[in-house]
This record gives C-alpha cells, sequence and structure tokens, in this order.
C-alpha cells in the first residue's frame, strides 16, 4: 500500500456500501435486517451505512424500509447531460426514431459495458425492458457491436478478453473468434446488425459515433420486430439513414 492510499478498513467500507446500494436498488427498498442477510452484514454495519445515507439524502425511509432517494436521479442526470454531444446526440436519437418508426438509442461504452443514454420510442415502435442508464452486454446489441468495431484495436481486444459472452437467444454470438469477424465486417462497412441475438423478436442496426479526435463517443442504433426489420429497409435503407445521421452528429460535435 503506498503513503496515500487509504486504509483498507476504509476501501473494505466503501465496498460495503455500493453492495447495500446495490441491494437497494434490486430489491426496491429493504429492511435492515433483509439487506444484513442477503449481504452476510452485521446489522449493526448495515444500519449505520443506511443511516448516513439518509443523514445525507441519498436514501428514504418508508416505515421500516430504506429506499434509494431522487438524489441518484439528480446525480444521473448530471452524467448523462455532463457532454455537449450527450446532448446533441438527444435530437438525433428524437429524429431517428420519428424517421424510421421504430425505436432508437444513443449508448456510450462504460467499463467494458454499453450504457444507456437516450432512447426514444415511436407511436409504432416496440418498448423492452431497457431503461437510461442500464448497462447492456456489448457482444450482443447492435450499438454495442458498433462501439466494439470502431475502439482501437488493443482496447477493443481487451474488452473482448473481458466478455462473459453471455448466451440471450438461440442467435447471440458467445464465440469470441465468430464475433472477431463480424466486428471486422462491421469496421469495412461502418455498421453492424443484431439479429435476435439480445432478444427474440427483435433485430437491430447499430452505427459507431467518433468524436473530432477520433475516439469513440458511442453508438446510435434503430431496433424494431424482426418482421418489420428485414429487406432492404433493414440492411440497407436503414443503415444509410444511420450512418447519415451519424456524419450529421460527428459535424455538429466538431463545430459546436
Amino acid at each position: 500500500m503506498g503513503a496515500g492510499d487509504p486504509p483498507l478498513s476504509s476501501v473494505k467500507s466503501v465496498d460495503r456500501l455500493f453492495e447495500i446500494i446495490r441491494v437497494l436498488d434490486e430489491f426496491d427498498g429493504a429492511r435492515v435486517t433483509e439487506v444484513a442477510t442477503m449481504l452476510e452484514m452485521p446489522k449493526s454495519t448495515v444500519y449505520g451505512h443506511l443511516s448516513t445515507m439518509h443523514q445525507h439524502g441519498y436514501v428514504i425511509k418508508e416505515g421500516n424500509e430504506y429506499y434509494l432517494s431522487l438524489q441518484f436521479l439528480r446525480l444521473g442526470e448530471h452524467a448523462r447531460w455532463r457532454k455537449q454531444a450527450y446532448k446533441l446526440a438527444h435530437d438525433k436519437v428524437t429524429w431517428l426514431a420519428d424517421r424510421t418508426d421504430e425505436r432508437a438509442q444513443f449508448i456510450i461504452e462504460e467499463h467494458g459495458k454499453g450504457v444507456y443514454v437516450h432512447r426514444e420510442t415511436s407511436e409504432h415502435g416496440v418498448e423492452t425492458d431497457s431503461n437510461i442508464g442500464e448497462r447492456v452486454p456489448l457482444h450482443a446489441t447492435a450499438a454495442g457491436k458498433a462501439i466494439l468495431s470502431a475502439l482501437p484495436a488493443a482496447y477493443a481486444e481487451s474488452v473482448l478478453e473481458d466478455l462473459e459472452f453471455e448466451r440471450f437467444t438461440e442467435h447471440t454470438i458467445t464465440d469470441p473468434d465468430e464475433l472477431r469477424e463480424e466486428l471486422q465486417a462491421g469496421r469495412e462497412r461502418n455498421y453492424v446488425f443484431n439479429d435476435e441475438e439480445s432478444t427474440k423478436g427483435l433485430s437491430a442496426v447499430g452505427v459507431p459515433v467518433l468524436e473530432q479526435s477520433g475516439a469513440v463517443l458511442g453508438a446510435i442504433s434503430v431496433s424494431g420486430p424482426t418482421h418489420r426489420m428485414n429487406g432492404d429497409w433493414f440492411t440497407e435503407e436503414i443503415p444509410l439513414i444511420l450512418l447519415g445521421t451519424a456524419n450529421e452528429l460527428e459535424l455538429d460535435i466538431t463545430f459546436s
């Protein structure tokens, strides 16, 4: 441990705090005893953390149960809008949903996962259980694969090495070499497909979005039911719409 490093006990305490937050999120609130049992922690430790978070406004208490407060919403919204480029992407996602009459989204990569920053669904678009801020696997989504295809080779390979390659449908790519081949094809045409790989009956097209420096900002994608996402509309027209939109967004970012 370096001279400036925090004591191990402090680090462990922070780990416990985040585990408690995770449980409150996953179970939509819980009692001290329930959290202590699930995490195998002393009740006094759990109570201490919850009391501190309550004091700082990060949890609320209803009866004997604790819930995450809207303080997290404020922090999340700050993260969501902190970059001007993220703000510019919002308008493009809205336009894409209207233009294609499907669902459109803008996703970035954090810690080897895709994160929904913006999502818009048209009148006829299909809603799924994907929410803003939710983390999704890169290997099974169109936007995720678009990001992987545009990342620097060394970093992309390090991400691939850490991927769990979880299978979601019979079409999910779980072989690293097969994914590498698909990413190479995506680099050559600058867009990728998701053909029922994350959700059965749902297909998508994704295109990477680059910053002026050439770094990957994220990716935009359009998804819809497979019976509509087919033929030239799926393989040619939507990719062209996305490529044009990504180009406009990149120009907006450059000159904003």
